[in-house]
């Protein structure tokens, strides 16, 4: 008898203790208002698709975008993996892990999203070709239940976590073209399947708690609206019909959610900015949908400059003082939308490997100064990620710096602190970090900032993107390959130059190709206004080059002077184009055939520079 009181009070304290640990635990839940906030523990339920989840589907009404978005702490992309389209390949019959590894990414398991929570993830961005399993050309835009099932479960692993989630339709075979079609019908088809699709996710998912975010798109709303892939007479949509179309589909995305009530009248929408660019984004033509609900949308861009050193291997180091005033600057343009009450999210951010698979010089400075940038605005930052920086077969990050940057990231690192102590801190360290950048070339001829002096480079991307030289308007001697050898000159008026590219001291030695090439002379149309440039010869590894078609003169920016070598993203001359005879007739941006470039050891330029005729 008395065993057995003795054993009851040991199960009573017990039982005490744990009470007022779970009530430990609320409180904790509470202040953070997470998913399982009306329970003092987590509990396993069943979806009303017979999917087991933790999430209690508890919706905080107070809460903020801006809010929200601190949350959400340190994020990570499932990268090539949901979104891989496989469609071509299988059609849309397929099992779900043909279309899931289609890429080359591993299926999907609790252990990996757990061992991305513990290298300091708070959020999973999970993005979804939603088209693989729908036959939408002949008019059925329904899509398979067990692609939905399928994302489910890793919206789940994630929720296990406690880390939110944004699922969103990401380029998708580039159905999205179809909104630039010549034909009516074809764009009417284009709502309709985007409304479909958006209604079925919504109503599929709408159980689940805030934790769970919608994003409109990814890249797709803008340019892309003209991409012909799959609508071949795409390509209708003028720029600034272009930014009314993305308008009109970012309302449809939100009054189509809101449309299917119960938790997605007040779920938290992020809405894809144009191209996800930061600068055409804070373009005022981009105007954020009108909504039902309050404080309840967030605005989506990416970051990925300059593109040689965060896309692919043709940039290997990074830290200029140029570097960081462009990060710093183009960040700061996104608190427009944070002073007007919306969140602000990074979709994507990356660097790229170098081609051994190894991490680049100078990555932890740049993702330093970048995430201090999101602490000091209120962004939420999410990491492009397709098993490179995490491993997910070994579970871990690659490289233990990065490592130990991302853990000093995640929320509840920084949870004990105020808001000010966190801004305080970035502000410093964003400031220290500029004022004691160097420059890489000290000894340069010419000074980049100088707005007195023209010169003369060729702007360059190989074909394969290994390559680079200096590429955009503004002039940049500083960004280019390991081993490249660049030949820029001053421009002093009316004469004849030549500039060049020698590629023979690059890891392969050559340029295979091009993807994008143009003669540049930085500051012409503010020194020397209206001037033309004729070229007089274009030789490739010595030898004399004959033009395929006929060069323009042009300017992007109005201070820039451009002639076009091979730039396939301009599909028609622009008005403003000039020759020196003034006949346009037999012009193009593409005057080289890429065919002719596949083993350029150099590449040189002679021009002549003077008033038009």
């Amino acid at each position: 008898m008395k065993k057995s009181k003795s054993r009851n009070l040991i199960i009573c304290i017990a039982a005490g203790v744990l009470g007022l640990f779970g009530l430990t635990v609320a409180v904790m839940k509470l202040a953070h208002l997470g998913p399982f906030a009306a329970s003092n523990k987590k509990y396993q339920h069943l979806s009303a698709n017979g999917i087991e989840t933790w999430d209690s589907g508890y919706m905080r009404k107070e809460l903020t975008s801006l809010e929200l978005v601190t949350l959400m702490g340190n994020g990570i992309n499932l990268g090539n993996t949901m979104e891989a389209y496989g469609r071509i390949a299988f059609g849309t019959t397929a099992s779900v892990s043909s279309y899931e590894t289609y890429w080359g990414q591993p299926v999907t398991t609790q252990a990996m999203v757990t061992a991305m929570k513990n290298a300091g993830f708070d959020s999973l961005r999970i993005p979804v070709a939603w088209t693989n399993a729908m036959d939408y050309e002949s008019g059925d835009y329904t899509i398979r239940e067990d692609y939905l099932n399928r994302v489910e479960e890793i919206i789940n692993y994630a929720l296990n976590e406690d880390m939110y989630v944004i699922i969103n339709d990401h380029w998708d075979g580039s159905w999205w073209g179809m909104f630039g079609s010549a034909s009516e019908e074809t764009r009417k088809q284009a709502m309709d399947l985007y409304v479909s699709m958006w209604t079925q996710i919504a109503e599929r998912y709408k159980e689940y708690s805030d934790y769970l975010i919608f994003e409109s798109a990814n890249e797709e709303l803008g340019s892309r609206l003209n991409d012909v892939d799959v609508a071949a007479d795409s390509g209708t949509l003028s720029e600034q019909e272009c930014f009314e179309m993305t308008n009109l589909i970012n309302q449809t995305f939100v009054d189509t959610i809101r449309g299917t009530g119960g938790n997605n009248a007040q779920r938290f929408l992020l809405i894809a900015g144009y191209n996800t660019d930061i600068q055409k984004t804070c373009d005022d033509r981009f105007v954020m949908p009108t909504d039902s609900a309050n404080n309840k949308l967030m605005v989506s861009v990416h970051y990925y400059t300059p593109w040689g050193y965060c896309g692919n291997s043709s940039l290997s180091v990074w830290g200029t003082k140029r570097n960081y005033g462009e990060q710093n600057t183009l960040l700061e343009m996104m608190s427009k939308f944070t002073e007007q009450g919306y969140g602000v999210v990074i979709g994507e951010y990356a660097v790229a490997m170098r081609n051994d698979g190894t991490v680049k010089d100078n990555i932890c400075d740049f993702l330093s100064n970048f995430l201090y940038n999101c602490d000091l605005y209120g962004y939420c930052p999410m990491l492009w990620d397709c098993s490179s920086l995490f491993a997910r077969t070994e579970l871990k990050m690659i490289d233990e710096d990065v490592a130990n940057l991302f853990l000093a990231r995640r929320y509840s690192a920084q949870a004990s602190l105020t808001e000010e102590e966190i801004k305080t801190t970035a502000q410093t360290a964003i400031e220290t970090a500029e004022a004691n950048a160097v420059s890489k070339f000290e000894d340069t001829e010419f000074d980049a900032e100088d707005t007195s002096t023209a010169v003369a480079w060729i702007m360059f991307n190989s074909s394969d993107w290994g390559i680079m030289y200096s590429v955009g308007d503004a002039y940049d001697p500083e960004s280019k390959t390991d081993g490249l050898i660049a030949t820029d000159v001053q421009v002093t008026g009316e004469g004849t130059y030549t500039v060049s590219l020698d590629f023979t001291k690059t890891g392969g030695g050559y340029a295979n190709g091009t993807a994008f090439c143009a003669l540049a002379i930085g500051n012409g149309e503010i020194l020397y206004p209206g001037y033309i440039v004729t070229i007089t010869e274009l030789t490739i590894n010595g030898e004399p080059y004959t033009l395929t078609a006929d060069p323009y003169t042009t300017s992007d920016d109005q201070k820039c002077t451009r002639v076009n070598i091979f730039n396939e993203w301009v599909t028609a001359v622009p008005p403003e184009a000039r020759t020196a005879d003034g006949n346009i007739s037999n012009v193009s941006p593409v005057i080289v055939d890429n065919a002719d470039l596949s083993h350029m050891e150099t590449l040189s330029i002679t021009f002549t520079y003077g008033p038009a005729q």
